[in-house]
């Protein structure tokens, strides 16, 4: 299909070149990125398209994006320009990036008044951050004068996705052999919240607006990356290399089910989705960790314990849901007690996290990096597993 419409996507990394570019692409936008890695920019705008690689254990198909365009982060003017004619557009650079990007955006929202450009403007926010859309809108806003912020609240929609699409970091050999190569799984679902667009959602390959949309923030935070981590920890303890080969241990594989089955449960109760749709997806997403071909690390899974063990994420979040409806999280517990013990030296995180355990204690890193506090039942639950763990650890099980 010709493209006849423009997109903006800032950050041409994992999300942005290895999922929605695809998504807008076929759905016949041009698309122009914005990031600062100038040989990636430079083989995008060279050659106006990309090679996509979607794998699995069984198959590996080759497809070309396009067409698509480049612009340096740093070139304000240019970025306000693509901001000023795009229909659609993204941002997946990451939640501390935000901020820096929120000024060129500001910008691209000025271009647009000035140009009299009063089409709808939606922009995607992909970000691993509870009410990205709403955060981004208000720095946006910010970085906007007075008299312009009626024209943003307008005409700029600001929306919450969540991303399951798995896409391993390209590897220094495909970025030698070829910078804009990504390799991704092809699983194709965009499941964003409805309630955020300014006009009706536009068509896009692979889009599904969702009201509530609650539902799927919390279906993806507390069931696939609760997953994930536990699988990550429970691997790396056990001398696992990546998550396909941890999966592959009967204990694991039933200890992760385990837990993103009692995740699960909190969420039926809560939002009484359709019979079945929840083990279906828990069923998904264990057949998609198998897979092979992405070669995604129990380092990479586990990486930053700091963030993934908080009150409100993946793990400590899900059994704090759970327990809240009478679910007794028993594999969740064991996967947060596993995230104390996550101590690769590749991560500054875990070692921060290591560091603290050993100056502070446990009781105090409990309470400062999971907020959980004595005399919470989750509390002396993660306290008694964490010990017992200990003991197998050291051999006087």
């Amino acid at each position: 299909m010709p493209a006849t419409k423009e997109a903006v996507i800032f950050g041409a990394g994992s999300v942005g070149r290895g999922f929605l570019c695809q998504l807008f692409c076929e759905s016949g936008y041009r698309v122009t990125f914005v990031d600062l890695d100038r040989p990636l920019l430079e083989a995008l705008d060279r050659r106006g398209e990309y090679k996509l690689r979607l794998v699995t254990n069984d198959s590996c198909e080759e497809l070309t994006v396009g067409p698509v365009g480049a612009v340096h982060a740093g070139d304000l003017a240019r970025v306000a320009e693509a901001v000023g004619r795009a229909e659609i557009g993204a941002t997946a650079v990451g939640a501390n990036v935000l901020k820096h990007i929120a000024p060129a955006v500001a910008a691209g929202v000025r271009r647009r008044a000035e140009l009299g450009n009063t089409r709808p403007l939606n922009l995607i926010v992909c970000e691993n951050l509870k009410g990205a859309a709403a955060i981004f809108r208000d720095l946006v806003r910010d970085a906007l004068a007075a008299e312009e912020r009626a024209f943003l609240g307008e005409h700029v929609g600001f929306v919450d996705t969540v991303i399951a699409r798995m896409v391993p970091a390209p590897t220094p050999e495909m970025r030698a052999q070829d910078p804009s190569l990504i390799v991704v799984e092809p699983y194709k679902e965009l499941p964003v919240d409805a309630a955020g667009f300014i006009g009706e959602p536009p068509q896009i390959a692979g889009m599904r607006p969702y009201s509530p949309f609650s539902f799927f923030t919390e279906r993806k935070l507390y069931v696939h990356n609760a997953g994930h981590a536990l699988l990550a920890y429970l691997g790396y303890l056990g001398g696992y290399e990546y998550g396909y080969q941890a999966l592959a241990d009967e204990d694991i594989y039933y200890q992760a089910r385990g837990a993103m089955e009692e995740s699960a449960r909190a969420l039926v109760r809560k939002y009484r989705p359709p019979p079945g749709a929840l083990l279906a997806n828990i069923d998904d997403l264990l057949s998609r960790f198998a897979n092979r071909a992405l070669g995604d690390s129990v380092l990479r899974l586990g990486r930053d314990p700091l963030r993934k063990l908080g009150r409100t994420d993946r793990l400590v979040g899900a059994a704090l849901n759970a327990l809240t409806v009478d679910v007794i999280p028993t594999n969740l517990v064991t996967g947060i007690a596993a995230g104390l013990y996550f101590d690769s030296k590749t991560d500054p995180p875990a070692q921060e996290l290591q560091a603290k355990l050993r100056s502070r204690g446990l009781a105090a890193t409990l309470a400062e990096v999971c907020g959980l506090t004595p005399g919470e039942p989750l509390f002396e639950m993660v306290v008694e597993r964490y010990g017992k763990m200990g003991k197998q650890r050291a051999g006087v099980w």
